[in-house]
Order: structure tokens, then sequence, then C-alpha cells
């Protein structure tokens, strides 16, 4: 009988909680306001499962698009929970799609167009070198992420957020390493992980940088067509980075470039108490117990 190649979990905190992100089952784990825990999960849609998900390069567009839908769907479910509304209704697939449009929009002005609306009135009028002006506009597109993250680090709901984020990564990291999903176990483990979005992300700007730099310094339209059909293509190269990278993270090389991304989740997790760390372990062993099960039985979110 053929063996399963190795499934990486994964997911994302979300509302006083955490999603986790199976092979064949997405899970959620909520802390309610009379705190007790509240576990929910249901099936992955076929598109999150089918072979063009592991295709190299073509994967990376699918897992991003999977991030942000399955993402705001974790995010509302958990805040319905967490505020106990959980009879009020799912949100419709016009408006889920519209929130992810949304999302994007907002990504592609604030980390590609404004660095190079930027760099094109207040730099390139004193400099001649196309090079040049692409690593300034990459350094300044780096540079609004980091103030971005540093800024909404700031905020008492994100804070307890990424305390959640935390949680996640030692559970994954504990899981990863063979030690039993207890919250003793866990506890040791890091807050940082190499398949992070977080150094996902730092990835994408930093590819960016070599990719936009290909194309010189055309027309401002046509350098904004750019940065917003180049988007996919970059996002699919950072993808397949961070999967070599956390494979390979025992060589000098790969860590020492994954290394960044790892500092800069020093902003983006904290330390979780054991309550977070629970959720975090709670959520994990539901897709690892649907995966390993030969039928799906688990209530759908938005069920009791």
């Amino acid at each position: 009988m053929a063996t399963q190649k190795p499934f990486y979990y994964g997911g994302q905190a979300v509302i006083e909680g955490v999603m986790m992100r199976g092979r064949e089952t997405v899970a959620i784990a909520v802390r309610r306001p009379d705190g007790e825990l509240d576990v929910a999960s249901q099936p992955l849609a076929s598109m999150y499962k089918g072979r063009l998900r592991n295709i190299p390069f073509i994967r990376g567009i699918f897992v991003l698009i999977e991030t942000l839908v399955l993402g705001i769907q974790a995010l509302l479910h958990s805040a319905r929970v967490a505020s106990a509304e959980d009879g009020k209704e799912d949100m419709s697939p016009t408006l889920l799609w519209g929130s992810v449009a949304i999302a994007i929009a907002f990504a592609v002005a604030l980390f590609f167009i404004a660095p190079l609306l930027l760099t094109r009135y207040l730099i390139d009028p004193y400099i001649t070198s196309a090079l040049v002006s692409n690593i300034i506009e990459g350094v300044i597109r780096i540079g609004i992420f980091i103030a971005y993250l540093g800024l909404i680090s700031r905020m008492p709901d994100i804070k307890t957020v990424f305390a959640y984020h935390g949680a996640e990564h030692k559970a994954v990291n504990a899981y990863e390493a063979g030690m039993p999903l207890e919250i003793g176990a866990v506890k040791s483990y890091s807050t940082a992980h190499a398949r992070c979005g977080t150094s996902f992300l730092l990835a994408v700007l930093v590819i960016a940088i070599v990719v936009f730099a290909l194309f010189g310094r055309p027309a401002l339209w046509l350098s904004i067509l750019y940065r917003i059909v180049l988007i996919p293509a970059i996002a699919a190269i950072g993808y397949e980075f961070i999967r070599f990278g956390a494979a390979h993270s025992e060589n000098l090389v790969v860590r020492s470039l994954l290394a960044p991304g790892l500092i800069l989740q020093s902003m983006t997790t904290r330390e979780p108490n054991d309550n977070q760390l629970e959720a975090a372990l709670a959520a994990l062993k539901k897709v690892i117990e649907a995966d390993n099960s030969e039928f799906i039985s688990s209530p759908s979110m938005g069920e009791e």
C-alpha cells in the first residue's frame, strides 16, 4: 500500500482562537465568553485539494487564494463565537469574495503602488539608474511593511491575536518534533516557524525587488500594471522559497536566508498562556483526527 506524502499542518490566529488547516478539514478552536473552548470543523472544498495544489509554482497561487478565503471565514466564525453570536448567518459568497477583493486591493495599494509613487516623485528626479530606483522602492516597500506591523502590534486586541499566533507555531513545532500534543510538552517550543505567513510576505517583498528590476523603469502606468499583474507570479516564487526553506532548514545557507523572516516574526507573535495553547492544540488535534479517520463527522462552522 502506497504511503501518503507528509502533510505540513499550519493555520492562523483568529479572534480568541486558532484555525488549523489539515489534509481533509479545517478546524477552529475559539474561547467563548464563558471561558469554554468551542471547537468546530468542516471538510475542505474540492478546490482546496485538487491536483493543481500540488504543482510547483502553480500551487502557491492557490494557497494564497485559499489562505485569504479560509482566513476571512475563520475570522468571521471566531468573531461570532467569541461574542456569543453563534446564531448569526454566514457571509454570502458575494460578500466573502468582495471582502477578499478589498483585502487584496488594500495590500496592493499600500505595499506595491504607494512605494512606487513615493520613489517616482520623491527619489527618481535625483537618480538616473533604474536598478537603484527599484532597490530604493523595494527598501521603502519593506519599510512600510515593518512599520505597518509595528503599528498594529500596539493594539491590545492584536496583541491577543499575536499570542494565539505564537500558540499556533508552538503546537505545530511540537507536532513536527514528534512531541505529544499536551500543553506541558509544547511550552518550550519556539513561537517562530519557517512556514509562517510573515516570512512568506517578507520573501514576496524581497523577490519583488528582483522581478521588478528586470523591467527597468518604464512609464508610470506600465510600472503600476506590472506591480498588479506580476503579484501572483511573485507570490508563487515566494511560496516555493518558503516551502523549500522549511524542508531544508538544517542547511546553514538556507537557515541564514530564512533568518530575517524568523526575526520578523517577533513582531507578529507573542508568548501564549495555557488557555491559548489549549486552543491551538485542540484545533490541531481536530484536523489530525479527521485526517486519520475514514469518515469525517465533526460539526461544520456555524453549527453547535
